[in-house]
Parts: structure tokens; sequence; C-alpha cells
């Protein structure tokens, strides 16, 4: 019987599905110094992890009952990906499974930094019976979505999740991408409509010059994709958004932007120094705030359990 450790959790559709091809799935929270002996104590075949669990060659080396690694979600950064595979361990991951929450996080984040909710948020409990007319008055110079233009950075699933609801809000789309020249999206309506959106790659020069808001979906790399320098390219009233990975936006030129208003409002779901972000973000007046939430839905989540049981099943019986 092949056993299943779920160690940052698995849905129940995802357990069910599993269990009922016969296998035995143990939802049990391993910490990391203890999860070698855990899987080898319990002759765990199948790995499930999100990005709360490392897997590295030191865990691969010491586990070789190991059959299968799956990843909840898109980045593999937290899995040593090519070394488990030469040992002749599956590796998988969803990457569909949560592109539209993602990018509706993104439109979260972008409309409480375009109608300054976040700090609104902040303020409205301390001073919201006391100073009512001049809070009104700060956030007064709010603005709309409709007819501004969205720039995208990496257009892979969650980035046409994104490109998709920008143009449902009527916005215009510029995006750059390495891979990806021309493409055409179809955006689907709830009675069964559908329209075709063309769309051709800019420079990344471009996209930052011209966006009022910009999106980042590119995985975990070396070195930062949004530095001091593209930064600067970007409108004073413009607004940045990172839903990605941690490390692609440098955050100590992204608070002096703000600072010295280069800059009008950021939106952070990961940060460098993920679990213990800096305080300088965490306190910024224009950086609206969640903690790696991007993939966290009910409805992701079950779709999430439900893809990585289907590739069990399919590679393991």
């Amino acid at each position: 019987m092949n056993i299943v450790l779920a160690n940052d959790g698995l849905a129940q559709s995802g357990i069910d599905a599993l269990q009922k091809e016969g296998f035995e799935v143990v939802t049990t929270r391993v910490a990391q110094e203890q999860l070698a002996n855990f899987i080898n104590a319990n002759s765990i075949s199948v790995l499930l992890v999100r990005s709360a669990t490392e897997v590295r060659k030191k865990t691969i080396d010491a586990c070789p009952g190991l059959k299968l690694i799956g990843r909840g979600g898109v980045g593999m950064d937290n899995i040593d990906v090519d070394y488990a595979q030469s040992k002749g361990i599956h590796v998988i991951n969803t990457p569909e499974a949560s592109a539209g929450s993602v990018a509706e996080l993104v439109f979260a984040h972008m409309l409480n930094g375009a109608r300054f909710l976040h700090d609104s948020n902040r303020n409205m409990p301390l001073d919201g019976d006391s100073q009512f007319k001049q809070l009104k008055k700060s956030y007064a110079s709010g603005m709309e979505l409709r007819g501004k233009t969205m720039g995208i950075i990496g257009l892979g699933r969650i980035g046409q999740a994104t490109a998709k609801m920008a143009i449902a809000l009527g916005m215009k789309v510029l995006y750059h991408d390495h891979h990806t020249k021309k493409i055409s999206l179809e955006l689907s309506f709830y009675d069964g409509q559908t329209v075709q959106f063309n769309l051709a790659d800019s420079p990344l020069e471009d996209v930052l010059k011209n966006s009022d808001f910009v999106s980042i979906h590119v995985p975990s790399q070396n070195g930062y994709v949004i530095g001091k320098k593209e930064l600067a390219q970007m409108k004073p009233t413009a607004g940045i958004i990172n839903a990605s990975r941690g490390g692609v936006l440098d955050e100590v030129a992204l608070v002096e932007a703000l600072d010295a208003d280069k800059l009008a409002f950021a939106g952070l779901d990961v940060y460098e120094s993920e679990p213990q972000p800096e305080i300088k973000i965490l306190m910024h007046p224009k950086i609206s705030l969640s903690p790696h939430i991007g993939a966290s839905t009910l409805e992701a989540q079950q779709r999430i359990s439900l893809e990585l049981a289907e590739q069990i099943i399919k590679l393991l019986k």
C-alpha cells in the first residue's frame, strides 16, 4: 500500500479520492527536522507539501522509499526537483488550480491601493470617531481601474488569469514575457458567452513606462526582476503588486520610491525575508499587505487537492 503524507494539509476532496483508490493518507504536521525520520518510520512513499515544507537533497537521500513528491501550487523552489527526478522520484505540482485565486488577490490589493482601503482600515478604528472629516478628505483622491492600463510581468497561467480580469474590468493590458510573444485569451462569462482578446509582448521598459498598475508573475530566480532602475521607469502615480515570489522585487528600492513619491503604492503578498517581513514594509502606509495567501481560498484548495490526487493515482496505480 502507498502511504501519502500531506505535510502542509490536503482538502477532504483529495483525501477522499486517494482513499477510494486504496491509498492511506496521513495529515500529521511533521516539523522539518523530523521529516526524514517520520517518512522512514511510517513507510511514506508520497510526500505532499505546499510552501511551508522544504524537500532538499538531504531529505531525498535520507528517504529511499519516496516514489513521488507533490507541490500543492505552482512554484517548486522549495523542492530540489532535478535531484529528485535524477533519483527516479516523480515530482508534480498543480499549475492550473490556483491561478484565479491569485489573480483575484492581485485585484484586492489594487483596489486597496487605488482607494486607500489598506490605510483607512488602519486609521478608522483609531480616529474614525474623532477625525472623520479629516480622514474623508485625506482619502478623497482615489482612482478608478476602468480605463487604466494594467502591466503584467510574466504571462504564465496566473498572469493570464490576471490579464483576463483586467480586461473584464475595462482595462487595457500590456505584458512582457520571455516565452510568449503573442497570445489569444478567451474570456468566459456566466451565461456561456465567450470573447477572444489578442495580446502581443512589449519590451519591459514600455510596460513599466505606460502602465498605471504593474503586477509581477514570475518564478523565483537569482536577482531582482524589478529593482531601482525598473521602478524609476514607472509613473509616479502607479502602483505595483507582487503576489509571485519574494526576492523578485527589490524591497529597499520599493520603500525608497514610495517615500520619494516616485510610486503611489504597492501591494505585497510575498516578501524577501519571509516569514519575517521587514518592519519598514509592515508599517508602511503606502503598502497593502497579506501573508502569502494567494492560493488560500476554499475553492483553490479543493482544486489543488483533486489535481494532486488525480496525478498520484495516474502515476502510481
